[in-house]
């Protein structure tokens, strides 16, 4: 009877254990949590399975029903669950920065005093991602909705990752399927396509692919995104996965591999799992040898936590608890920016107070990881996004988290402001060092009236070795004002025209005639050449 007892508990724990792993898919790997969680569960199937009551064959057949309560050793396994919890309880504290301060603090290494006008060039108003995440999604699910055929079988992923594709800054997202009925009727086919939003200009476009994508988070069964790679790795512990495209525009996932120091401690990425969803197939890459098109290898949030605890354990534990000297940490919300064919995470960094001025900010690589702060003590965030709104109080209009640019060899916020429908209405522009200094636009005049009404009557600095450049002889020059800002025209001798703002050089403009001889400069050839500087 024991025996009968022992084998009914071993088969359905074996069965317990094997459906609990489909639907839980934890990792094969002690560091995990959701290992430990997984074990635990499959541990208490075991000790419960010895209640059940055992009744015999024969009993059943003669009719002779005798109820027989099976025996097990609880006492044992309540002390196996305890000696469990206490390892991990006593490895974690070991672990933990109590013990390990220096370890937290070296999670990222930040590149200190750094200067902002060196390493990020001056504004350049065609690349300028100013959708937001919010507005990308409207206009995705609009495209969507002028699919008839599409909508009604997939729903659109609100992953909408930026990238940079080819040197355009987009946002990208899949569609999935909507729903278990959906799923079987379409599965053969897979998913049609993704959508694409520019972030600059707005522009979207569905690409529909010849194969459909199979593997994805929607599926079901071994077609799923993620027991598809449970399965295949099975002792990998995975990060947030994000959707990104080749630069042929091919879709993969992205999925970052993690280990943990104890248990669910100092996350730290050590690969990338690239999976193609049309075919499954995948291949696993060390940190240092990612493709360079892929621009998400750390999550913003692990980021973020990795620059907390930089931030907090820089002089030890103690000091993070009492004295808190030279405690900073970053602020609310962050945003992307776009830099030498890679996606950087910026966000500000305030004192352990909390308080509404920022003593700098951060720009990490979200591919490699390279970080650097640069000390331009000025507005929180949050304060100059309240101090555009306040511009306009009376709209009621809502500022998007600022973008941080290089205006004038200044850093500055730019946002956009927008109705209660998330239509971009104005465009504000905020000092960082000042953030009582704020200019809103109309959006419908385009951002560089907005950064031209900003910056007033100051010349705007730029680097003349950034532009194209030649020598001139005026044939003709004339003026007009338009919205209260003077204009110059100048045709050359070679019948080349020209236009340039006041603003440019007001101290030699007003006196140029005909005959005079002047080198210009400018960012490219066309129609009407607009020239940024004067020599």
């Amino acid at each position: 009877m024991k025996n009968k007892v022992l084998i009914f508990r071993i088969i359905f724990t074996a069965i317990t254990a094997m459906l609990l792993y489909y639907f839980i898919l934890p990792p094969i790997n002690l560091s995990s949590p959701l290992f430990w969680f997984y074990s635990v569960v499959i541990i208490m199937v075991y000790i419960v399975s010895g209640l059940v009551r055992v009744i015999e064959l024969k009993d059943i057949i003669t009719n002779k029903i005798k109820i027989k309560k099976a025996t097990f050793p609880l006492s044992i396994w309540i002390a196996v669950l305890g000696v469990i919890f206490f390892i991990i309880l006593f490895i974690n504290l070991i672990q933990s920065p109590l013990f390990n301060s220096k370890a937290y603090y070296n999670r990222i290494v930040v590149s200190e005093n750094q200067n902002f006008t060196e390493d990020v060039a001056q504004v350049d108003f065609n690349a300028l991602p100013l959708l937001d995440k919010a507005s990308s999604q409207k206009l995705g699910d609009r495209v969507m909705g002028q699919m008839p055929e599409l909508v009604s079988q997939f729903d659109v992923s609100d992953l909408y990752t930026q990238i940079n594709f080819n040197n355009s800054i987009i946002r990208v997202t899949p569609l999935e399927y909507n729903g278990l009925i959906k799923y079987f009727t379409n599965r053969k086919a897979g998913v049609k396509g993704y959508i694409t939003v520019n972030s600059v200009t707005g522009e979207t476009n569905l690409t529909k692919l010849d194969n459909g994508m199979k593997y994805m988070p929607s599926a079901y069964f071994f077609e799923n995104l993620y027991r598809k790679l449970r399965f295949e790795y099975p002792t990998e512990i995975f990060g947030l996965e994000s959707f990104e495209i080749d630069n042929e525009g091919n879709p993969y996932w992205i999925v970052p591999t993690i280990k943990y120091s104890g248990v669910g401690l100092r996350e730290e990425i050590t690969g990338v799992i690239i999976l193609n969803p049309i075919t499954g197939e995948s291949t696993k890459y060390k940190v240092s040898d990612v493709p360079t098109w892929v621009d998400h290898v750390y999550s913003s949030e692990l980021i973020i936590e990795q620059v907390n605890d930089w931030g907090l354990y820089k002089n030890g534990f103690l000091n993070s608890i009492f004295g808190q000297k030279g405690v900073v940490q970053t602020t609310t919300g962050y945003n992307y920016t776009v830099m030498n064919d890679d996606v950087y995470l910026y966000t500000g960094i305030t004192s352990a107070l909390a308080d509404e001025a920022n003593i700098g900010f951060i720009l990490t690589n979200l591919r490699t990881k390279e970080t650097k702060f640069y000390p331009v003590p000025g507005a929180e965030e949050y304060s100059a996004m309240a101090s555009a709104e306040g511009q306009v109080q009376q709209m009621n209009y809502t500022a998007s988290f600022p973008l941080l640019i290089n205006l004038n060899n200044k850093p500055t916020y730019l946002m956009s402001l927008k109705d209660n429908a998330g239509l971009v209405k104005m465009y504000a522009l905020v000092d960082v060092s000042d953030y009582q200094k704020v200019v809103v636009t109309e959006a419908s005049l385009g951002i560089e009236k907005a950064v031209e009404n900003y910056l007033g009557d100051s010349r705007l600095e730029i680097d003349s070795d950034q532009l194209l450049n030649k020598k001139i002889v005026i044939d003709r020059i004339s003026s007009a004002i338009i919205d209260g800002t003077t204009y110059y025209y100048i045709v050359d001798t070679k019948d080349n025209k020209y236009k340039v703002n006041i603003k440019v050089e007001s101290s030699i403009l007003p006196f140029l005639i005909s005959g005079d001889k002047i080198q210009v400069y400018y960012r490219e050839e066309q129609e009407v050449i607009e020239i940024l500087n004067i020599k």
